[in-house]
């Protein structure tokens, strides 16, 4: 796979919200803190979106996609002056009669489409590349983005047999393009394994480091991969990536250590060799470095009810 799809594949993002929000009139919806990825589409009408700890607030209209994916509360409103109100307080009245439609003020001005996506193990691989705000606007290049949506409207206002299912493809699908388009759309100003991506030299390096991790890398295979000098590929790998190839390695290594640890629960003993240590203890050094704890003591911390003949080997 390529590392996108690596990435995503370890994190195993899934729906558990898909819905819509309606609006008229003069409103504003505050919407708490959570855990995961929050995926949008605005598909009538305009507003203004206020993240926490963001200085400035965003226009959003007709067209529009957005990632949210730092858990941060946040406002939805046809004016920031307005007091907004609190989305579980709507919630908590509508109750059972709740379908999938959430609407703040009698009317349809605004129309919103969104998924909130739970994500496991550790996500700081993908989230630390991802400003507070990805926001992709409507041009003649989203028009997988707007498949997503139609589709997804579609599954919402005629329910069939496995529509669900349905919906939460298409609203991963969704995810992906969203992310697709937002490496194009940065790839001249982004720092990250993410953004160097658009780089064919860069993703040809970082595709072999993700396909055989467990190999003896040096600086002038990868160089030779993408195509460069040892000089040229360093200097370039850093800049695009934010940090050396050996350093981007062993990060990577270490994030499919844990989840393999952690998720698999694969003993210490199969997991140094399959990522290219010769022994338990260089392992378990690296490991520390990159996690601030021992294996065991990772295991102890994530998992706390695991035995001490299990995964805590």
């Amino acid at each position: 796979m390529d590392p996108l799809s690596d990435v995503l594949s370890l994190l195993k993002p899934r729906t558990y919200v898909t819905g819509g929000l309606t609006a008229g009139g003069q409103w504003s919806l505050r919407l708490p803190a959570y855990q995961g990825i929050k995926c949008y589409a605005v598909v009538a009408g305009e507003c203004w979106l206020s993240v926490d700890g963001v200085e400035q607030p965003v226009p959003l209209r007709a067209g529009d996609c957005l990632l949210l994916p730092h858990g941060r509360s946040f406002v939805l409103a046809s004016d920031l002056t307005v007091p907004p109100v609190d989305a579980r307080a709507i919630l908590s009245v509508v109750g059972r009669r709740y379908n999938g439609v959430l609407s703040v003020n009698p009317g349809d001005d605004f129309f919103l489409l969104g998924s909130h996506f739970a994500l496991e193990g550790d996500a700081s691989f993908l989230l630390d590349v991802l400003p507070p705000i990805v926001r992709l606007e409507d041009d003649a290049h989203r028009e997988s983005i707007r498949w997503a949506v139609e589709r997804m409207l579609r599954e919402m206002r005629d329910f069939q047999p496995g529509g669900t299912l349905v919906a939460q493809q298409v609203a991963y699908t969704l995810l992906v393009e969203a992310l697709r388009l937002h490496v194009s759309d940065g790839a001249q100003r982004g720092t990250g394994w993410l953004f160097a991506l658009a780089d064919t030299r860069m993703r040809t390096a970082l595709s072999d480091m993700h396909q055989t991790p467990a190999h003896d890398w040096t600086l002038a295979e990868l160089a030779h991969s993408a195509g460069m000098s040892r000089t040229a590929f360093a200097q370039t790998f850093k800049k695009t990536v934010g940090e050396p190839p050996m350093a981007y390695l062993t990060r990577w290594r270490m994030t499919l250590a844990a989840n393999r640890l952690l998720d698999k629960r694969e003993p210490i003993s199969s997991v140094a060799p399959s990522l290219g240590y010769q022994s338990e203890s260089a392992f378990s050094a690296a490991f520390k470095r990159q996690w601030g704890s021992s294996p065991r003591q990772y295991l102890r911390s994530r998992r706390p009810r695991l035995s001490a003949t299990g995964n805590d080997q």
